[in-house]
């Protein structure tokens, strides 16, 4: 049994206590929630911790975290542990790292990916750090992970900011698939050719080379909306896709599918795009294309 601090439950924090406390291990948790919450501040968290401590940031990435990991610094002594399981970027880890190593901390960056299924089917993981403190903090990594072979749901990236750079990798890879999901199922759905497009992609999950989660995902929800027309088209981005594409042009890499996944979010957000305006514009200058009025 091992003792964790964990910080942030939320919809994937939440989760993580409760699959850890179901392995038999103790988790001590924070939120500003006290619906949810089993203390009433980081220091009273830390303050029912027994040394050595492990403390598991699940916040969101960006300044809520560089700002719990200070106050962490503050509060945690020599021999103590962090691991950032949020979704930060990886250049932040570094200097998560610098401050607590200058107090002798420890700290581990971790790329978590499972969502709200991670409860029941287990989390992967994609760790950074030292291999030292990874074997610490081991136990808990199994009881977050799948079942089965350890190295088919956790890895040792390597260094510090690894876990969140696999991580950020891994994320560009799924905006990918799912962008291609969707642009399979639109076209299905336009051509008017076959006449149940759910039971076409609800037979793609097996024997097929696109079976996945993703696909098994996609299933789901048409069989609680078979159109999708309960939705609307409005897509957010996390910020990882983003970063992978920023590592693409620093590394020279082509990332055509990823980037035009990325690019097609943003497009789902305008209502009115000024660009297909322009585009309609010109076809009919050029060519006196139709083009349809606004309110016409």
């Amino acid at each position: 049994m091992v003792q964790l601090g964990l910080i942030g439950l939320g919809k994937m924090g939440f989760n993580m206590r409760e699959r850890l406390r179901a392995a038999g291990h103790e988790v001590v948790g924070y939120d500003r929630n006290p619906d949810v919450s089993d203390t009433t501040s980081l220091e009273d968290l830390v303050s029912k911790l027994d040394a050595p401590r492990i403390v598991w940031i699940m916040v969101p990435a960006g300044e809520p975290t560089r700002a719990t990991v200070t106050e962490l610094s503050n509060l945690l002594a020599a021999g103590d542990m962090v691991i950032d399981g949020g979704n930060s970027k990886y250049t932040d880890d570094k200097l998560n790292a610098d401050l607590l190593a200058a107090k002798s901390i420890g700290y581990l960056d971790c790329g978590v990916s499972g969502g709200v299924w991670g409860k029941e089917n287990g989390y992967g993981l994609m760790v950074g750090g030292a291999a030292s403190d990874v074997e610490k903090a081991m136990p808990i990594f199994d009881a977050l992970r799948p079942d089965g072979p350890r190295e088919e749901g956790f890895s040792h990236a390597g260094d510090v900011g690894a876990g969140h750079y696999a991580k950020m990798i891994h994320n560009g890879i799924e905006y990918g698939m799912m962008q291609a999901f969707a642009e399979g199922f639109e076209l299905l759905e336009a051509a008017k050719v076959v006449k149940d497009v759910p039971a076409v992609i609800k037979g793609w999950q097996r024997g097929t080379v696109v079976r996945s989660w993703l696909l098994d995902l996609l299933v789901r929800a048409l069989d609680e909306d078979p159109e999708l027309d309960d939705l609307e088209g409005y897509v957010e981005d996390s910020g990882e896709g983003r970063w992978t594409l920023e590592e693409a042009i620093n590394n020279a890499v082509p990332a055509p599918v990823i980037s035009a996944a990325l690019f097609a979010r943003f497009a789902s957000r305008q209502e009115h795009s000024a660009a297909m305006r322009a585009v309609a514009a010109l076809r009919n200058q050029f060519g006196g294309h139709a083009v349809k009025k606004v309110g016409g």
